[in-house]
C-alpha cells in the first residue's frame, strides 16, 4: 500500500476518533438540572426548596450568573432586600459580562433598593440601564413611577413622552395629567400664573381631560370669575360623570350668586340627559324641585328611576324623604321596611 495513502487514511481514522470524542452528546451536567429543579420550585411557590436548590447550584458553578439573580429574587420577596441586594452587588464586579446580563443585573439592584425605599440609588440603577439601552421601557417607566411618587411632574411629563415615542402608544391623557399635576404644585407656592399655564397646556394636549377643567374651574372662582367657573366645571360634570358630584354643590353656589337660579334646574337635565343613571345629578335634581315647592313632581322623577336604583339605599332613602308629606303612614312603614332589609343584605354581603 502506497505510504502516503496510509498516512492520510490513519489521519482520517484519527479525526473520526476525535471527532467522536470531543463532539458526542454530553450528559446535562448535575447542577443544571437542580437549576431546573429551582425553577420549578419558583414556580410552585416552594421559596425554601428554591433557595436550596440555588445555592447548591452556586456552589458547583460559580458563574452562574441566573442562580444568583434567582437566589436575590426570592431574597428581597421574602422580605429580606439588604441580602439580596448583596446577592446582586457581587455580581456587578464580575468580568466579561454582556450587556443583557449587566441589564437583569441592574434592573434587581434598582427593585432591591426601591424595596428599601432608596430612591437615589435606585433611579441610579435604571439610569445605568439606560446607559447600556437608550430605549430600555422598563427602566424608562420604572423611573416615571419614581417621578410620581416623587411628584417630579416635569420629568414624569418628559418620561412618559419618551416611552410614548418608543412604544408608538400615544396617550394623551396621561400627558394631560402630567400638565395638571405640575400647575396643583405650582398653586401650592402660590404661583398661580404658572398654574393656569399647566392647565391650559393639559387642555391642549387633551381638550377631553376632565381634571383639567375642573382646576380651571377652581382657578376661575377664586378669582371670582364665576362664569368661567361655571364653564369648566360644567365640561368636568360631562366628561368625567361618576366624579361629578364632587362639583354639583360648587356649581350651584356659582349659579346662585348670580342670580341664574333656573339655570340649576336646566345643568341637572344637561347632566341626566347625557348620563341618566347619575345617582348624584338625579338627586340634587330631585332637591332642587323640592326646594320650588314642587315635591310631587320631585317625587315623581324619583320613582321613574327606581328600577335603575331599586338596590341603592340613598335612593331608598332620597324617596322616603320626599314621601313622608305625601303618602299615608303604613307606606311610609313598608319604605322604611325595604330600606332596613337592604342594610341588612349589605352587612351579609360584607360580611362574607
Amino acid at each position: 500500500m502506497n505510504t502516503p495513502l496510509l498516512i492520510a487514511v490513519f489521519i482520517l481514522i484519527a479525526a473520526g476518533i476525535a471527532a467522536a470524542v470531543f463532539y458526542r452528546p454530553k450528559k446535562p451536567r448535575r447542577f443544571e438540572s437542580l437549576y431546573t429543579d429551582a425553577l420549578n420550585a419558583i414556580v410552585r411557590g416552594d421559596s425554601k426548596t428554591a433557595i436550596k436548590l440555588l445555592r447548591e447550584v452556586v456552589k458547583n458553578d460559580t458563574n452562574h450568573i441566573d442562580a444568583y439573580l434567582q437566589m436575590g429574587e426570592i431574597l428581597r420577596g421574602e422580605g429580606n432586600p439588604h441580602q439580596a441586594i448583596k446577592i446582586h452587588q457581587s455580581l456587578t464586579v464580575r468580568p466579561n459580562l454582556d450587556d443583557t446580563l449587566k441589564i437583569d443585573i441592574h434592573r434587581s439592584l434598582a427593585l432591591d433598593y426601591l424595596s428599601v425605599n432608596n430612591l437615589i440609588k435606585s433611579k441610579q440603577e435604571a439610569q445605568f440601564i439606560l446607559k447600556l439601552e437608550k430605549k430600555n421601557t422598563w427602566a424608562l417607566k420604572f423611573l416615571l413611577d419614581i417621578a410620581e411618587r416623587e411628584r417630579d411632574w416635569i420629568n414624569a411629563a418628559k418620561l412618559a413622552k419618551d416611552i410614548q415615542k418608543i412604544t408608538q402608544q400615544k396617550d394623551a391623557g396621561k400627558l394631560a395629567q402630567f400638565q395638571v399635576y405640575e400647575g396643583l404644585e405650582k398653586l401650592s407656592n402660590d404661583d398661580r400664573p404658572s398654574a393656569k399655564k399647566c392647565f391650559d397646556r393639559a387642555l391642549e394636549i387633551d381638550p377631553n381631560f376632565g381634571q383639567a377643567h375642573r382646576r380651571l374651574g377652581d382657578y376661575y372662582a377664586d378669582d371670582r370669575d364665576l362664569i368661567n367657573a361655571i364653564d369648566h366645571w360644567e365640561n368636568y360634570a360631562l366628561l368625567d360623570p361618576s366624579n361629578a358630584g364632587n362639583i354639583f354643590s360648587k356649581i350651584e353656589t356659582a349659579l346662585y350668586d348670580l342670580g341664574r337660579y333656573s339655570e340649576v334646574e336646566k345643568f341637572y337635565k344637561r347632566m341626566l340627559d347625557k348620563n341618566p343613571e347619575n345617582l348624584d345629578a338625579l338627586f340634587h335634581m330631585a332637591n332642587v324641585l323640592e326646594e320650588k315647592g314642587e315635591r310631587q313632581q320631585a317625587l315623581e322623577l324619583l320613582d321613574s328611576a327606581m328600577d335603575k336604583f331599586d338596590s341603592s339605599i340613598q335612593a331608598h332613602l332620597m324617596k322616603l324623604k320626599l314621601s313622608i308629606t305625601t303618602v299615608p303612614p303604613h307606606e311610609l312603614s313598608q319604605q322604611i321596611d325595604n330600606i332596613i332589609k337592604l342594610i341588612s343584605d349589605k352587612e351579609e354581603s360584607d360580611s362574607h
